[in-house]
């Protein structure tokens, strides 16, 4: 593992930019400093997702064809602090050796990148937790990584049933995953849940929040 850097001011993430997508493991970008991967099912809001949380309308493509996206897309917020959007798993009408390529990807990036420091793993709140969603998290597991699970389109649901996806989907990962793990509601349409996702993700890119720099001494 990559060794830690100082923590930094809290990132301006509208300054994110494309660097590369990669679709074999040489073509990864130099690995040191921080990044952290965002990892989902197609059709999930993966791409939404990263948009609003970047606030760059375009950042990620937001297809009408689910699992379009056949590379690794990585983005700079700057030098030595990156975001990573995985392949959508699980819909894409592809052949198998399309799909076969994907986890060997996939495979590769988990075991040889020192400097990942967390994964954002987006769920359908309607539909969570599906047998692909529990394959990312063993990856993420033998990898031993923390995740954040943003429950995506929240704002499909009534405030009850949301909060009541909450509370199985957070009461089901204590079964299902023995790392570092925390959930919440998110909605890229409304804007629900974008600082809470940003703090977490920002704290594994090694960044202060405004919180604890205003925190009493």
């Amino acid at each position: 593992m990559a060794a830690a850097e100082p923590a930094g001011a809290a990132p301006l993430w509208s300054a994110t930019r494309f660097m590369l997508g990669a679709a074999r493991a040489g073509q990864f970008p130099l690995d040191e400093g921080f990044e952290v991967a965002v990892a989902g099912r197609s059709n999930a809001g993966k791409s939404s997702a990263l948009n609003v949380l970047t606030g760059r309308r375009s950042l990620a493509r937001v297809s009408k064809t689910p699992g379009r996206t056949r590379e690794l897309n990585f983005f700079e917020l700057e030098a030595g602090r990156r975001l990573v959007d995985l392949p959508g798993y699980g819909y894409a009408r592809v052949p198998d050796t399309v799909k076969q390529a994907w986890q060997r990807l996939m495979t590769d990036y988990f075991h040889s990148r020192g400097s990942l420091r967390g994964v954002a793993v987006v769920m359908d709140c309607r539909h969570p937790l599906t047998d692909y969603d529990q394959q990312m998290l063993q990856w993420c597991g033998r990898s031993g990584l923390p995740v954040h699970v943003l429950l995506t389109k929240a704002d499909k649901l009534s405030r009850g049933a949301g909060l009541a996806a909450l509370h199985q989907v957070r009461g089901r990962m204590g079964h299902l995953y023995r790392g570092g793990v925390t959930v919440q509601l998110f909605s890229a349409r409304k804007g629900e849940g974008v600082e809470e996702a940003r703090a977490v993700l920002g704290g594994w890119l090694g960044y202060q929040s405004d919180r604890k720099k205003k925190a009493p001494v």
